[in-house]
Formats: structure tokens, C-alpha cells, sequence
């Protein structure tokens, strides 16, 4: 057979070879955007966990959040930051699988927490007077469970066919990280269940999540625009802005990979793309809920002893 069908145990990712002359320099701004994040989450997870101040559903869903962002951007970021500083480097057939699982889980459950709080802002400002007694403590908890269980078990089936796969030289993947069309494109077996199965199973849920999401704004941008006070609208728009910021640098991103046809002609793009989505969104997050959350800011600095009154 004209096939090599030697069995892979590794595989080699070539990172961003284009930028090569300039790799110390993207190591760096890497790393940077790295530890930055880091901070920023595990400094929101400890203010929400130390502070009676922030015992509010929406913190509490935040700090669950940031823990996502955390796992998923742990679970690239450094050996991104390995590949780009050696030029290239090798990974595990299984270090590749549970970066590909943990991947796809930890986004995931980026995007159902996102959308459990879009439904606590929802309640928040459509239904007032109802949302102390349905956002309590037992229901935020068992959104939070189902959302971990969900994500991360639903990947499990693609997990599953993907191991079923095998895997024949050439095992050179032209990404940064374990992603699952670089992955199956070097599957010497029929991948047509496994892309169907993708297909059936991952554009339902983040078409759904979206538009859930997308409903409650709307409902929201009504419940504003029937403020009639222009200080009142200012008031209640601020109490969503974090999280619609954050919405936008989600799905933005994944709305740009996935609708741009480049998959087959630029695995560049494909990289650039991928990077917007991989470590530009978990930076910004910290920061938008930081900078624009009046009682974070407030515990903050009450916590480094910066608080004037």
C-alpha cells in the first residue's frame, strides 16, 4: 500500500514557523498575556470566595468563570509558549488527546456559564421582584453543577471516536496546539462519523447557547428602554455591561473561525484566528469585569488596604 500505516505514538506541532524571525518576541508577549490572566482570574476566584461583599449569584457564576478560564488557558497557553520558543515541538498521542479534551470541554463550559448568567441578568432586571426568590443559592449551585457535567461529559463521545482512529505517518500537525481538524486530517481511517458527529453535536449546543443568550439581551434592551429616567437606564445597563463585553469577546471570535472559509486554503489565518479565541478572550475577561465592576474594585482595594474610607 502506497499509505505508511507505522503506528503514531507522537505527533509534532510546527507553531507559527511565518513568525520564526520573531518568535522571542511573540514568547514574550505570550507569556505576558499569560501571567496576566492568571492574575486576574485567580484574584477574582479569591475576592469572590474571601468577600461576604460579593455573596451575589452573578460573582458567584463569575468566579466559576474565571476557574474555566484558568483550566483552559493552562491547558495551551504553556506549551504554546514551548513550541513558539523551540521552533516547534513534539506532544504525546496521549498528551494530545487530553489537550484536545480539555480544550473543547473547558470552552464549552465557558459558554454555558455565560449563558446561566445572561439568564441571572435576565431575571435580574425583567423579573425584580421574583429574583431573590428563584436565584437563590440551591438553583446557582445546580446551574454551575449542570454545567460542569454537561461540558465536560458531551465531550467524551468525541473523545471516544477519536481515540477509535488511527493514526498513520505523517504526524506532523500545522497548528499550535491539538485542535480537531488538524488532528483528523492526519487520520489514515474514515473520518466521516466522527466530522458528522462534531457536527451534529456542536452547532446545536452553540447555536443554542447563542441564542438564548441573544433572546435575553433583547428582552433586556426592552426592560431598559422602558426606564423612562436616563440615569435609571445608565443604572441598569451597567449591571449587564461586564457581561455583554464579555459575551462579544466569546463569541466574536468563534463567530470569525468559524465563518471565514480558510480551514483548507491558510492554516496561517487558521492559527491567527485561533490565537484571538485561545489567548486574547481569556485576557480580556479579567479585565473587563475588573475595570468596570464598581463592587470588585471596591473589595479590591479594600483588600490591599487602598480604601480611603
Amino acid at each position: 500500500m502506497a499509505i505508511n500505516q507505522t503506528a503514531v505514538t507522537q505527533f509534532f506541532l510546527l507553531g507559527f514557523q511565518i513568525c520564526e524571525p520573531f518568535h522571542l518576541l511573540l514568547f514574550a508577549f505570550f507569556l505576558l498575556a499569560y501571567m496576566i490572566t492568571l492574575t486576574g482570574d485567580f484574584l477574582i476566584v479569591i475576592l469572590v470566595t474571601i468577600s461576604h461583599r460579593l455573596q451575589y449569584p452573578m460573582f458567584y457564576f463569575l468566579k466559576h468563570l474565571s476557574i474555566s478560564e484558568i483550566l483552559f488557558t493552562s491547558n495551551l497557553t504553556p506549551n504554546m509558549l514551548y513550541v513558539i520558543f523551540r521552533g516547534g515541538g513534539s506532544i504525546s498521542f496521549v498528551g494530545c488527546i487530553i489537550q484536545f479534551y480539555l480544550y473543547i470541554a473547558s470552552g464549552s463550559l465557558e459558554s454555558l456559564l455565560l449563558t446561566v448568567m445572561s439568564y441571572d441578568r435576565y431575571l435580574a432586571i425583567c423579573n425584580p421582584l421574583r429574583y431573590t426568590n428563584m436565584m437563590n443559592l440551591q438553583f446557582c449551585q445546580t446551574l454551575v453543577l449542570a454545567s460542569w457535567l454537561l461540558s465536560f461529559s458531551l465531550v467524551l463521545i468525541t473523545v471516544t471516536l477519536l481515540c477509535q482512529l488511527n493514526f498513520c505517518s505523517p504526524n506532523i500537525i500545522d497548528h499550535f496546539f491539538c485542535d480537531f481538524s488538524p488532528l483528523v486530517d492526519l487520520s489514515c481511517s474514515d473520518t466521516s462519523v466522527i466530522r458528522m458527529e462534531v457536527v451534529l453535536l456542536s452547532i446545536p449546543i452553540v447555536a443554542s447557547t447563542f441564542s438564548f443568550i441573544l433572546w435575553s439581551y433583547i428582552c433586556i434592551s426592552i426592560a431598559i428602554l422602558n426606564i423612562h429616567s436616563t440615569t435609571g437606564r445608565q443604572k441598569v445597563f451597567s449591571t449587564c455591561s461586564s457581561h455583554l463585553a464579555s459575551v462579544c469577546s466569546y463569541y466574536g471570535p468563534l463567530i470569525v473561525i468559524y465563518m471565514v472559509p480558510y480551514r483548507m486554503d491558510s492554516p496561517n489565518v487558521n492559527k491567527i484566528l485561533s490565537v484571538l479565541y485561545t489567548v486574547f478572550t481569556p485576557f480580556f475577561n479579567p479585565l473587563i469585569y475588573s475595570l468596570r465592576n464598581e463592587k470588585l474594585q471596591h473589595v479590591l482595594w479594600r483588600l490591599l488596604n487602598l480604601e480611603h474610607t
